[in-house]
């Protein structure tokens, strides 16, 4: 929201010499966000003076264009002659002149030149070349009688800072200037003039004369208001000081009708729409929208409408998206000279869905969906007709309106409740004067505080909301930060340690951590492939998602990797390894509990905690890992190594080593990996995760490069070791080395073969590792050949060949025996 420090000030009685940067930093004081203090004058310098157009002569040229030599009178003893290509002033308006030595806003210098053969000296302005906005229907003439020399920027206003402030979605009133500037006379504790306050010639009453409206569905509006004008001039413009302040607002002057109801908007925070009243059949409804059900909108775009969406209708259909975007049929025209102002209290929910869907965000949707004043529809609707019959020679013909009951709203307040929460001495006047200054109602019955919240705050519903007001009112800056003392010698617990050990082992195995978002979509867990019954996709809907694309709580860190790793290969990187340790979200199959809230001012009790703990989703943490293209780079030593399923695999190896536990490596098929090179992992029999090769239609639907590869594993089920690392023994003598090639059925697993291995050697064994993987003619189909290189060393003695023959001999007769291996070449 972009507020001019001159319309703050006339509702804010601030002190005179205080600029916009000290009223930001009050501002920020009281919690809210100012991005910036902008001076839009701050581009133009030098002489940039009133003139009069004294007389011009108008001269085509070889080129076709028309150019008028112009005699300006500029308050100086001797008028000046100016080239100017518009043509839309007349002799005798006062106009905007930039003379030799000024500069515009772009860094546009102004000097005399010679041009279309005359020498030009200086420039008449447009709006657009004084930073004024987008308009180009040519010269910026001036309403009225001003003295000819002063500076013309002084008069256009525009040396006039402006505060840009982030409004957060608590605080809707502040994207009014009524809001801004209630918190300026608050932060200076200097009085305040609503400007919600009714003028005169601004009738507020609805007399039942206007154009018939209702509300149909009572989930969709609270109240809705139309009044009607007539007569209106359809050439009339906006007046310059209007034109002004929209533009500083950021938004661009269109016409009276346009520019009327959003300048009630930027001072009240009222959205209002107005139709042409000769369209319109019927009475006016708030309703849903009905199936199949069909729009064109204002940007000619014609929407098929949602069952949820919240529409404005006549007996034709509907002719609006509800606190959204208008529709065609009913615009405004040129031509237009009855209108209907229509002005409305929306439920913020329903405004919020319809503009996501049809991903029309705007001013108007961006105030509903966070909260508006339901007073306000009657008071903007009558500041926007009374404008009018101002500005356009409009006259009133009448109103309607239609309202739902609305529930009272009053918090029983602890007055000392503020000072437990902040942790600082609060008196009770101090609570009482702030919550009153934010415009609540306090009432004090024995002791206590009976608050009844003002209509323009809707996000002021519990004890705790009316603890912040006051806090930051008192100044966040006076908070004492004091952290909590941790009892000594804790630290880090074991889990927290092994997690930060896994993370950088994984990267200085290569890999880099990429922290992801955890909210994803159906389409997500679409493109990976998984069953329909998969536990994966039972995932918890977020109530108030940041988007409607990814509104789930993920199940698994494979979709966010996925799509860094895409987003790198997109930017020129391909050879890529990511890895997350993160939490996934997993739901019961029971029904779910509601968390209770639990209490600000005191540590919430072992049953308190134990029921926020028992309506909780199950949260494993889990490690996550993909990699794609290279896993050795080419280079001068030779050629590189294609990453593959095989450096998954040894990621999960990785992770199990820091873990203290030996991990089994299993063939499996398991969604999303490819069928034939997807390895489960298995800790003393218990699944933990899987790695391998993604399945090529996932890489297809993900535009990922063949080839790439994946690995999950849930730590929680590791069953890690706690305790310390024992140091391997280390022997002096010599090591005996054996391979040995063996012959089992494809379908056995080379981890079962391994195991026979170890077993069947004994102590003597040091180390064992498989070297070579053989399949075809030579062994024959349906087998495959697996060899081993096997370490044999003795603690104490030089082992002589006889006693490494045997210990070979007893490893390969133990693989026979429980695997059928024959040893090859025998």
């Amino acid at each position: 929201m972009r507020a001019p420090l001159s319309w703050l000030r006339e509702y804010a009685e601030l002190p005179p010499g205080v600029t916009g940067r000290e009223l930001a930093e009050r501002l920020v004081r009281a919690g809210l966000e100012v991005e910036a203090v902008h001076d839009p004058a701050a581009e133009i310098t030098g002489p940039v003076l009133v003139g009069r157009v004294l007389s011009f002569d108008e001269e085509t040229h070889k080129n076709g264009k028309t150019v008028r030599w112009c005699s300006v009178d500029v308050g100086e003893p001797e008028p000046r002659g100016i080239v100017c290509g518009a043509l839309n002033f007349a002799v005798g308006d006062l106009v905007v002149v930039a003379l030799p030595g000024a500069s515009l806003p772009g860094g546009f210098a102004i000097a005399a030149r010679k041009t279309y053969g005359h020498v030009s000296d200086g420039m008449i302005c447009s709006a657009r070349e004084l930073g004024l906005g987008d308009d180009h229907a040519g010269i910026l003439v001036l309403e009225g009688e001003r003295p000819l020399g002063v500076d013309a920027v002084a008069e256009l206003g525009l040396r006039d800072e402006v505060l840009d402030v982030a409004v957060t979605p608590d605080r809707a009133y502040c994207l009014s200037i009524r809001g801004l500037a209630r918190e300026a006379a608050t932060a200076y504790d200097v009085a305040f003039r609503d400007p919600a306050e009714p003028r005169p010639g601004e009738v507020t009453d609805i007399d039942g004369a206007g154009h018939p409206c209702r509300i149909d569905d009572p989930s969709a509006a609270e109240r809705f208001v139309l009044r009607t004008v007539s007569g209106l001039d359809p050439a009339a413009t906006s007046p310059e000081w209007m034109q002004r302040r929209l533009v500083l607002c950021g938004m661009r002057p269109v016409s009276l009708a346009v520019d009327v109801t959003n300048y009630v908007m930027l001072e009240l925070g009222q959205p209002l729409h107005a139709f042409d009243r000769g369209t319109l059949q019927g009475a006016v409804a708030v309703r849903r929208a009905r199936p199949d059900e069909r729009l064109e909108t204002l940007d000619h775009v014609t929407r098929r409408l949602d069952g949820d969406d919240v529409v404005i209708a006549d007996d034709t259909g509907a002719i609006g998206l509800a606190g959204t975007m208008g529709g065609l049929a009913t615009e405004i025209t040129p031509r237009s000279t009855e209108l209907v102002i229509e002005a409305a209290h929306f439920t913020p929910g329903g405004i919020a869905r319809t503009a996501r869907r049809h991903k029309l965000p705007s001013e108007a949707s961006k105030r509903f969906e966070r909260g508006v004043d339901p007073d306000l529809p009657p008071v903007a609707s009558a500041r926007a007709v009374r404008l009018l019959v101002e500005l356009g020679g409009a006259a009133y013909v009448g109103s309607s309106g239609a309202e739902q009951p609305r529930p009272s709203r009053c918090i029983e307040l602890d007055p000392q409740r503020p000072e437990r929460t902040a942790g600082m001495p609060i008196p009770a006047d101090h609570v009482v004067r702030a919550l009153r200054a934010v415009g609540c109602q306090v009432e004090e019955h024995d002791g206590r505080l009976a608050v009844t919240p003002p209509t323009w705050r809707p996000d002021l519903s519990q004890p705790a909301d009316l603890d912040e007001e006051v806090i930051r009112l008192e100044g966040y800056d006076s908070v004492p930060s004091l952290l909590p003392v941790a009892p000594a010698g804790r630290g880090f617990t074991f889990e927290q340690r092994l997690r930060r050990r896994i993370g950088q082992a994984l990267a200085h195995a290569g890999y880099v951590e990429a922290p992801c978002y955890p909210f994803v979509g159906e389409h997500e867990l679409d493109a990976l492939l998984l069953p329909g019954d998969d536990a994966r996709r039972r995932a918890l809907r977020l109530a108030n998602p940041l988007s409607d694309e990814a509104p789930l709580l993920r199940t698994t860190l494979l979709p966010g990797l996925l799509a860094a790793l895409r987003r790198n290969i997109g930017r020129g990187t391909h050879d890529v390894g990511l890895f997350e340790v993160g939490l996934v979200f997993r739901p019961g199959d029971g029904p779910a509990r509601v968390a209770p809230r639990l209490p600000v001012d005191r540590r919430p009790s072992v049953e308190e905690l134990a029921a926020l703990d028992a309506a909780l989703p199950a949260q494993p943490w889990r490690v996550g890992l993909v990699l794609a293209g290279h896993r050795e780079p080419d280079g001068w030593w030779g050629q590189g190594r294609v990453a593959s399923w095989a450096d998954a695999v040894e990621a999960a190896r990785t992770v199990a080593r820091q873990a203290g536990v030996a991990l089994e490596v299993r063939s499996d098929e398991h969604a999303p990996w490819h069928p034939g090179r997807c390895a489960a992992l298995l800790v003393e029999g218990r699944l933990v995760g899987h790695a391998g090769e993604l399945h090529p239609r996932v890489l297809e639907g993900l535009d990922l490069p063949p080839r790439t590869a994946a690995m999950e594993l849930e730590l929680d089920l590791l069953g890690a070791v706690d305790r310390p690392v024992a140091a391997p023994a280390l022997s002096t003598y010599p090591v005996a080395t054996q391979d040995v090639a063996l012959l089992v059925d494809d379908k056995v697993p080379a981890a079962d073969v391994e195991a026979a291995l170890r077993d069947g050697a004994g102590e003597l064994l040091e180390s064992l590792r498989l070297f070579d993987l053989y399949a075809g003619d030579q062994v024959g189909e349906g087998r495959k050949s697996l060899a081993y290189s096997l370490r044999f060393r003795a603690p104490d003695r030089t082992l002589t060949a006889d006693e490494v023959s045997a210990a070979r001999a007893a490893a390969v007769a133990e693989a026979a025996r429980r695997t059928g291996a024959v040893q090859r070449g025998v």
